[in-house]
């Protein structure tokens, strides 16, 4: 078997460690499908809400169907820097320092309750979420290449927390907030967990570090045409202009929005990004980018709300590849010089008809 996965190949994977996820985090396919976005587009995922919903327990599910190390810590106001990348030792018996790796070094990290220890902690994992590697006294030492941080914070009991800069904030691919589980859900966890009589649920390994970097290298081969690219360059600029907002999304946010939407459209089944793929990850992606008007806290509206109205104000472009454009035009004349006129369908119409049959 190949190395190289197809994006369908890619989708059968992911569609698999989904259902595998399910198992244990019970009516929250929507937020296990945007933690999975993440994760196959190499970014780091925010996961923000309130204490007992499960949280802790995704990245647990994930990191044992996607088959990778984990590791967890639990940061507090008393951590250090070194706590996290890991620190100088003496060695005695060969008289030398040695480096001696700290938990940042595994492939999927959960760094639990991350603003409840101070900045300088905080900016200890700024370095290796951006570069994938730590420096210490100098010297560089390079991280797993599956190395993923999902990260969860509590945005309630603000006492003695520490509000994530805007710099760690950038970092993070896209935040997802998970919710209350409707009543139907909740009895059906309860009931699962009558069943099978232990606490823990046993989930399967579905793939492994190499599948999934192969799963992500699949993501490259999927075409992003150059209406999206404008519609995408049309959003980040929509938060830089809006009257709500004080600093809008940087470049990293356009970035984050292509490459979340090529994960969606795997997902999808499809090979290439529609506008809706990039809607449906608008929010998640830009609103943690932005920066609202001290005003518009006190009228709590939330950077959501206002990413979701710069949304809905910006045309959205068709869904048609301008590239299919050009051979539909090509058939259009080839067949008009040919003399057969528009009888039969031409090919490049069938990226359309695929585009059509997603929106149902």
């Amino acid at each position: 078997m190949s190395d190289d996965l197809t994006p369908e190949q890619t989708c059968r994977k992911a569609l698999a460690v989904l259902d595998e996820v399910e198992k244990a985090v019970v009516g929250k396919r929507a937020a296990l499908e945007l933690v999975l976005l993440g994760v196959l587009a190499g970014g780091h995922v925010l996961i923000e809400d309130l204490p007992g919903l499960g949280k802790t327990l995704m990245a647990r599910s994930f990191a044992t169907t996607l088959g990778l190390d984990f590791t967890r810590i639990q940061f507090t106001p008393d951590l250090l820097p070194s706590d996290v990348t890991g620190a100088p030792f003496y060695d005695q018996r060969g008289g030398d320092m040695v480096f001696r790796p700290g938990p940042v070094f595994t492939q999927l990290l959960l760094a639990d309750e991350i603003n409840r220890t101070p900045p300088k902690t905080q900016a200890a994992l700024l370095e290796a979420m951006g570069e994938g590697q730590v420096s210490v006294d100098g010297k560089s030492h390079p991280l797993d290449p599956a190395f993923v941080v999902l990260a969860t914070d509590n945005p309630i009991e603000y006492e003695g927390t520490y509000a994530l800069p805007e710099a760690q904030l950038d970092r993070f691919l896209l935040r997802v907030r998970m919710g209350y589980l409707p009543p139907t859900d909740e009895a059906a966890m309860l009931l699962r967990r009558l069943d099978r009589r232990a606490e823990k649920v046993e989930l399967a390994r579905i793939v492994d570090a190499a599948e999934l970097l192969a799963m992500r290298a699949s993501l490259e081969t999927v075409e992003v045409s150059a209406d999206v690219v404008d519609y995408v360059v049309a959003l980040v600029n929509a938060t830089r202009a809006a009257t709500q907002v004080q600093v809008g999304a940087s470049p990293r946010g356009g970035l984050a929005l292509v490459q979340l939407a090529r994960a969606r459209a795997v997902l999808s089944g499809r090979d290439y990004v529609i506008p809706e793929d990039v809607k449906a990850v608008a929010v998640p992606a830009l609103a943690h980018r932005i920066t609202l008007r001290p005003e518009l806290w006190v009228r709590r509206v939330s950077a959501d709300e206002v990413v979701a109205s710069l949304l809905a104000a910006t045309p959205t472009p068709r869904t048609l590849p301008r590239q299919q454009d050009a051979v539909a035009g090509a058939g259009a004349n080839a067949a008009s010089a040919n003399g057969t006129g528009g009888a039969a369908p031409s090919r490049a119409q069938e990226p359309a008809q695929k585009s059509a049959g997603a929106h149902r």
